[in-house]
């Protein structure tokens, strides 16, 4: 009874004015006092490792979002050597992992989305994608909030897709159709040894705003899907492991192969707990 009363009352609040008013008030620095009391509170009740933090100290973060989208201690998360292996962008919990069937990817009990509507709606973008691998993370209140490249890749186009703001905790996943296709989200497509990557960042409820290192703060925005291509002196390149964008206010990263592109470790099953740097499967291209 009470997951389906959360349900019904995702789908009645204000998702936009809620989670951008949150992002206000994450952002804000006047009132340090109040700023302190909240980020020692989101600690203590979600236990979050300040011991990790490259600044232990709560109090000296300028805002609550600084503090969320805090840096780690250098070294505390290496990146798995090999130019082979494909690692973790990010800390989380693994929601689902497999194969694209038939041009949809799997969410949860009887769950799936569709690929093309998850990259913005162009079938041309998808159509490498179709019958590839894919996996999708969930990051936790606690969790390190920087996502970092998976393998060495060359940025080629970034999309913006607007969209809801449904949570994106296991009950919403499991009980909320299409949801990743749904909710607002960036698109980055890199160009890899392993061939196209997609990383997908998906936003959720509170999520005040989802950035990259490349254009700052990309959603929210206002209009409609909006892709932007990066070549010749716009390219972006990037080393494995590299922090590639973060997540003001936590959410999921879906990621996506090619077919036979990449085989995700034996030991990568749904509802494990991952690091950012772990080896998490091999590139076989």
């Amino acid at each position: 009874m009470f997951d389906k009363l959360f349900i019904l009352s995702q789908y009645l609040t204000p998702q936009l004015a809620v989670s951008r008013m949150a992002g206000r008030l994450a952002d804000n620095d006047r009132n340090p006092e109040l700023k302190n009391r909240i980020i020692k509170w989101f600690i203590k009740r979600y236990g979050v490792d300040m011991s990790e933090a490259a600044e232990p100290d709560p109090t000296a973060y300028s805002s609550f979002n600084a503090f969320f989208t805090r840096s780690l201690r250098p070294g505390i998360r290496p990146v798995a050597e090999g130019d082979d292996t494909f690692v973790s962008p990010v800390d989380g919990a693994i929601s689902q992992l497999g194969q694209v069937a038939g041009g949809r990817v799997f969410q949860a009990k009887g769950q799936s989305f569709s690929l093309v509507e998850l990259l913005g709606g162009n079938k041309d973008r998808a159509r490498v994608f179709r019958d590839g691998e894919f996996s999708t993370i969930y990051l936790s209140p606690k969790d390190y909030h920087r996502i970092h490249m998976p393998l060495a890749g060359t940025l080629r186009e970034m999309i913006y897709v607007p969209g809801k703001l449904f949570s994106v905790n296991p009950v919403t996943v499991e009980n909320v159709p299409n949801l990743f296709a749904r909710n607002e989200r960036v698109v980055c497509i890199f160009d890899t040894a392993a061939g196209p990557m997609a990383l997908v960042l998906v936003g959720a409820m509170i999520v005040g705003s989802v950035e990259t290192t490349w254009a700052g703060v990309v959603a929210p925005q206002s209009g409609g899907i909006t892709a932007f291509t990066y070549e010749g002196e716009s390219a972006v390149s990037f080393a494995k492991g590299e922090e590639m964008g973060r997540f003001r206010l936590g959410s999921t990263v879906v990621m996506v192969m090619p077919r036979g592109s990449v085989s995700w470790n034996a030991g990568q099953v749904a509802g494990k707990r991952v690091r950012m740097g772990e080896a998490f499967g091999r590139v076989e291209a």
